[in-house]
């Protein structure tokens, strides 16, 4: 093979194949939330601030192929936007969720379920129904609750899916 070819070749690794994802999504109100190669397995997930084509992640996909190729040959190369089931993971993941209901597992092991009130940099704060026993009450009343958590304070934030 010429030189050229071997010019024209990209070095797969982590930190260059977060880059060129990065690259690809500029731009667009899509935006890289995980980018990850475990094995022979290489695992990229995007959300967007709107929603997700099929279309642009089938181009993401071969863009990605088209790159890195011939070295991405021998990984499985999955591309795709996270789903409704996928925890929330990011800052701007938790924004683009203002006003939705989500479940929070605490690492202290406690389970919130709630609606998604506020989010920033550095956590966020949910609203849920909550038991308490007035003083002078025979029963518990349930109030409104506002929790705020700091990211490193929870193991898991999911959508609560409610059918």
């Amino acid at each position: 093979m010429s030189s050229r070819f071997f010019e024209n070749m990209a070095e797969l690794n982590l930190q260059n194949l977060e880059e060129f994802v990065s690259e690809q999504l500029a731009g667009t109100d899509c935006f890289p939330v995980k980018v990850a190669i475990v094995g022979r397995d290489i695992t990229v997930e995007i959300d967007s601030d709107s929603r997700v084509d099929i279309d642009f992640v089938a181009a993401l996909n071969r863009k990605i192929e088209d790159h890195f190729a011939p070295e991405i040959d021998d990984y499985n190369l999955e591309v795709g936007s996270v789903g409704l089931t996928t925890p929330l993971r990011l800052p701007r993941q938790f924004r683009k969720n203002r006003g939705n209901d989500v479940i929070v597992m605490a690492k202290d092991g406690k389970k919130y379920s709630g609606m998604l009130r506020d989010a920033d940099d550095e956590g966020f704060t949910i609203v849920y129904q909550e038991k308490v026993k007035l003083e002078g009450e025979k029963r518990p009343t349930m109030r409104e609750t506002e929790k705020h958590f700091g990211y490193d304070e929870v193991k898991s934030v999911v959508y609560d899916l409610k059918f």
